[in-house]
């Protein structure tokens, strides 16, 4: 199986060697080997942030190379990126290196053939990893674990991962997808990432046009393809269930992209955080009044502690080096439609550290806390640049509104628990809030 090509089809019931070469017969030649577009490839690289001018990329799974292409002419502050473009089938890297020669490109694209579960490279080797449709081949928590080390110091992952994108998928969609590649929840799938020490600088969900740049072309092949031996006809109806299904069922699963950063002492690391005492009410205070400029946030702190909504356990801080606060936040209890969730706020840093990494330690601890408590859903009114590299999306794809006028953007909610069903509806703030 290439790296690339985003069928999951189990081949254990045909001559393997006959069933694949088949299969490529029915992709050669196709724009995409996956779900994607250059759109998308774009919006995950600009939330990469600030990369070098000729930063080192590592494309896996790169099939002909669409992304490997747009990655090398634009990536980093030069434009003069460095592509190392692995896969396991040979002619997809032909059609690489003709189309690299063919835009002016072959001197920074490297194709390899390789296998991206066994990778020879060295730690620390490259600046930006990139799996657009290709880490399940080895599955989302190896691919975590094995290409971590590949990072440079401040370096990047960038993968996509099919998932569930509704709480109770179908009998129909699990009948295939548990057979083919068992598909994971956005929430699973980002505590899987906060767990093996990322940050997660962005969240993308692909649109349903990703998947019809793949699957219009491919459609089309295999209405002119013929069955014209046993492993093709295999390879046919295949692709004929796969594409199937994703009629029938598209709506409860799709791709989601992931920009990851390891998490290092200056992301937060430096800034161990815990549970408030009694002892740092004062400094907590002190905290928010030099992080707002006026005693509203830090008087609601106040008035949080003493009322029904306060969840002991669950207003954190973060220690400087002296064992001063460095940053504060808080979870409190709040309702959606009458279901509990908690609502994050007030978050604070130490005006002289901010930007050090103290804030995004205080909230990743707080949140790690309160999935273990069991709670399911947390909800923010925030910078909606800030808050999705914790896993927060728009609130509104749940149905959950403020009891107040908000940018769309600005509302975001983070689901702990996907076993709980996510409710929709109003939220009703606790009564220090005046809202």
């Amino acid at each position: 199986m290439t790296d690339n090509t985003h069928s999951h089809t189990d081949t254990t019931a045909f001559s393997g060697a006959a069933f694949w070469e088949a299969f490529f017969e029915l992709h050669h030649g196709l724009p995409r080997q996956a779900p994607g577009s250059s759109a998308s490839t774009r919006h995950l690289l600009s939330l990469c942030g600030p990369l070098p001018e000729r930063p080192r990329v590592l494309d896996l799974g790169c099939g002909p190379g669409r992304s490997a292409l747009l990655l090398a002419a634009e990536a980093g502050g030069a434009g003069l990126a460095e592509v190392t473009a692995v896969d396991r089938h040979g002619p997809f890297l032909e059609e690489l290196r003709t189309a690299a020669e063919a835009r002016g490109l072959a001197d920074r694209v490297l194709p390899v053939e390789g296998d991206m579960g066994a990778l020879p490279y060295e730690d620390g080797s490259f600046d930006l990893v990139w799996a657009e449709g290709s880490a399940y081949i080895i599955g989302f928590a190896a691919a975590l674990a094995r290409w971590k080390r590949l990072l440079a110091p401040g370096g990047t992952l960038v993968l996509t991962e099919c998932e569930w994108t509704v709480g109770e998928p179908s009998a129909g969609a699990r009948a295939f997808w548990d057979r083919e590649y068992p598909l994971r929840s956005t929430a699973r799938n980002l505590a899987a990432a906060q767990a093996a020490g990322y940050q997660v600088l962005g969240v993308h969900h692909l649109p349903d046009s990703d998947w019809a740049e793949y699957y219009g072309p491919l459609a089309g092949r295999a209405r002119s393809t013929g069955p014209s031996t046993p492993a093709m006809a295999a390879a046919l109806a295949a692709t004929r269930e796969e594409l199937d299904v994703r009629a029938r069922h598209g709506h409860e699963y799709g791709y989601t992209g992931y920009v990851l950063r390891p998490v290092t002492a200056g992301d937060g690391d430096a800034w161990p955080a815990r549970p408030e005492t009694a002892a740092d009410t004062a400094a907590v205070r002190a905290v928010n009044l030099a992080a707002f400029g006026t005693p509203l946030e830090a008087d609601l702190v106040d008035a949080l502690r003493a009322d029904d909504s306060w969840v002991p356990g669950l207003s954190y801080v973060a220690e400087g080096p002296d064992g001063s606060v460095a940053a504060h936040a808080l979870l409190t209890v709040c309702k959606v439609d009458g279901v509990r969730a908690l609502a994050l706020a007030p978050v604070a840093a130490d005006p002289a550290r901010q930007r050090s990494g103290a804030g995004s330690s205080v909230v990743r601890a707080l949140l790690a806390a309160a999935r273990e408590r069991g709670e399911s859903l947390v909800l923010v009114l925030g910078h909606p640049a800030y808050y999705p590299r914790f896993g927060f999306v728009p609130a509104s794809r749940f149905g959950i509104r403020a009891p107040f006028e908000v940018p769309d953007e600005a509302l975001m909610a983070l689901v702990l628990d996907d076993s709980v069903p996510v409710p929709s509806g109003t939220i009703r703030y606790p009564a220090p809030f005046g809202v």
